[in-house]
């Protein structure tokens, strides 16, 4: 008997064998992250918090490419990165000096991540492509799926939003299965 996976991607739901599931590839490239806008720490080491940060955001981006069919392989290449918010000292905001640096959140400090992607197919022949500069500016103000105590839910949000636009089409095209072994 196969196992059946239910995955949702704008209200509508497919089924497909674990197989299909789990056959499309991401690759993210992080391209001079010493440079981007900001991958600021508030309280553990920079270089582990980016190695957090970037992990986070590659299993999200293998979550999301789930949907995508069989053998097809997603490549992106982050050129930069802006976290919701800012890094201010605790005494900034009035938490006292002994206390750690906080990242706080206000809607002027929006989300932004710009990279390229392709998506590839089996033989390594390009079926999608761009440059995208994505941006949320209401991230605060629009339905967000993840919980208020997860971390990096507004530009998972962004990417869930982007991911959904641009390949709606790609995950449609999966047949949803008919039998069940």
């Amino acid at each position: 008997m196969k196992k059946l996976a239910v995955v949702m991607l704008t209200g509508v739901t497919f089924m497909m064998s674990t197989q299909a599931y789990s056959q499309a590839k991401v690759e993210v490239t992080w391209q001079n992250s010493d440079k981007y806008t900001d991958v600021r720490p508030s309280n553990e080491s920079r270089t582990r918090f980016k190695e957090r940060t970037f992990k986070q955001l590659e299993e999200y981006l293998v979550e999301l490419a789930e949907v995508l069919p069989d053998g097809q392989t997603l490549k992106i290449t982050v050129t930069n990165l802006d976290l919701a918010g800012q890094v201010w000292p605790a005494s900034f905001v009035g938490l006292g000096q002994s206390a750690s640096d906080v990242r706080l959140i206000k809607s002027i400090d929006i989300p932004r991540i710009a990279f390229n992607y392709e998506l590839l197919n089996s033989n390594d022949e390009i079926l999608k492509q761009g440059e995208q500069n994505l941006k949320d500016m209401s991230f605060q103000d629009r339905h967000n799926p993840f919980f208020s105590s997860e971390s990096l839910r507004y530009e998972k949000n962004m990417l869930r939003m982007w991911f959904e636009d641009q390949f709606r089409q790609e995950a449609e095209a999966i047949k949803p299965a008919t039998t069940i072994d």
